[in-house]
């Protein structure tokens, strides 16, 4: 036994802890190692407002100097806010706890497929700022506005390929996230092509309107904004997607049409090239109608109201038929909506003009009564009883209807006696006809009688 050097300080043994303390210290451990992550996550919430709020205000200073901060801001706020969060929250879960937590697998899964979603909408919100940005250079609220609805219109289809684009991405990076789905996905590009052949004949109508929208965006076919008639309609093109395109009917209905329709059927554009256009105004009068008068007061309406351009006003007559008189007047205007104006307007002139000022065009039907007894036409001498028969009545006639007369009843009656010894005749062992015996002669005349004596008359 070795005993301590002289001097030395003496170590003194701690007491044991009691059973009591060393409950009250788990506790605390377990309490503290609950505390701690939510706390983290509550200082990481905050951050996360802190940043996205600072990053807000900074957009707003920059907002007056520059418009697309203004958009950016708008657009982006909640999308931006989703994904700061999402980060921040994953952060503090890492720092504040152990790896070794069986239950850290599972929230870290969530907060992945949390994380994809924010990201995705995040750059959608962004595809929705750049779209903004492009309209805003080309504007549709001037006169000339066929190169803005152009870009408009691939502008608009443009985003929504990348919204869907996107979409489609994030719900396959989602999948991809589960061991499952990362299997079944492997044995279906596997199996690729087999499965496009399927999908492909499954989905021939969706494709076909998909390509017709794309086509129908890139081609110039049709424009946002541009008139046209479709299926017996007039209205103005409201909006173009990849699958139907939307025409807004002149009485506020909408029509809703595949994107096949307007690449496989006919129809028509009004302001395919100009929004100007010549329209007719058609009117039947009387013959009597003073063409130069009505002439002049077309120009007089023309000139007095500001729905017309200037560009063309005439009065033409372009029938005279029936008893009635065609008169057409052609006018112009700067769109389709003033042209329909500038028609009625033309119409109820002209026809308060012919009440008031020629009532005799007004267009009217003409009858004749004839109360003449008809007069007798002389008969050349020698004509009377002329014979109009071709096949009786004269010698002639009676030899022109030998012709068609047929074989006599002798022939008919041997015909018939022919064709029933044929039938009664064996097969095999037919005798010959000198053979044929007498007995059945008089059925067969009785027979054959009633039919020759019918032809015969």
């Amino acid at each position: 036994m070795t005993l301590p050097a002289p001097g030395a300080p003496t170590a003194v043994a701690a007491p044991a802890p009691s059973p009591s303390e060393s409950a009250v210290a788990v506790v605390a451990r377990d309490v503290g190692g609950a505390l701690l992550p939510v706390v983290a996550i509550a200082v990481a919430v905050v951050a996360a407002y802190l940043a996205a709020a600072a990053l807000a205000v900074l957009v707003r200073r920059l907002a007056p100097r520059a418009p697309v901060a203004a958009d950016l801001s708008r657009r982006s706020r909640r999308p931006l806010r989703a994904t700061l969060l999402v980060v921040a929250v994953w952060v503090a879960l890492r720092v504040s706890t152990d790896a070794a937590q069986a239950w850290r697998p599972p929230v870290e899964h969530v907060l992945l497929v949390a994380l994809i979603v924010a990201l995705t909408w995040l750059v959608g919100s962004l595809a929705f700022v750049l779209e903004d940005v492009a309209l805003q250079r080309y504007r549709v609220d001037v006169r000339d506005n066929r190169h803005a609805r152009r870009v408009r219109t691939q502008v608009q289809v443009l985003r929504r390929i990348t919204v869907a684009v996107l979409v489609l991405v994030g719900v396959a990076g989602v999948l991809l996230t589960f061991p499952g789905a990362r299997a079944f996905g492997a044995s279906l590009f596997a199996s690729a092509g087999l499965l496009s052949i399927v999908a492909g004949l499954a989905a021939q109508s969706s494709l076909a309107n998909v390509f017709a929208g794309l086509q129908l965006a890139f081609t110039d076919a049709i424009r946002v904004d541009d008139v046209v008639i479709a299926d017996g309609e007039w209205g103005r093109i409201e909006e173009i997607t990849l699958t139907y395109v939307v025409v807004h009917v002149w009485d506020d209905r909408r029509l809703i049409l595949p994107s096949t329709y307007f690449t496989t059927t006919p129809f028509e554009n009004w302001t395919r090239r100009s929004a100007e256009l010549l329209g007719t105004v058609e009117i039947d009068v009387d013959w009597r109608v003073p063409v130069e008068a009505m002439r002049a007061e077309l120009a007089r309406l023309l000139q007095v109201t500001d729905l017309w351009d200037g560009r063309v006003g005439i009065l033409q007559v372009t029938d005279a038929v029936g008893g009635l008189v065609r008169v057409r007047a052609l006018a112009s205007a700067v769109d389709a909506p003033t042209l329909f104006d500038l028609r009625c307007h033309v119409r109820e002139g002209l026809v308060a003009w012919l009440q008031r000022e020629a009532p005799e065009a007004l267009p009217r039907t003409r009858l004749e009564a004839d109360e003449r007894a008809p007069a007798p036409h002389p008969v050349a001498p020698g004509a009377e009883g002329g014979d109009a028969r071709l096949f009786t009545g004269s010698t002639e006639a009676v030899a022109r209807s030998q012709a068609f007369t047929g074989p006599g009843a002798d022939a008919l009656a041997e015909r018939a006696r022919a064709d029933e010894a044929e039938d009664d005749a064996p097969e095999d062992d037919a005798p010959p006809e000198d053979d044929v015996p007498d007995d059945g002669a008089p059925d067969r005349d009785d027979g054959t009688a009633p039919h020759a004596a019918a032809r015969e008359r």
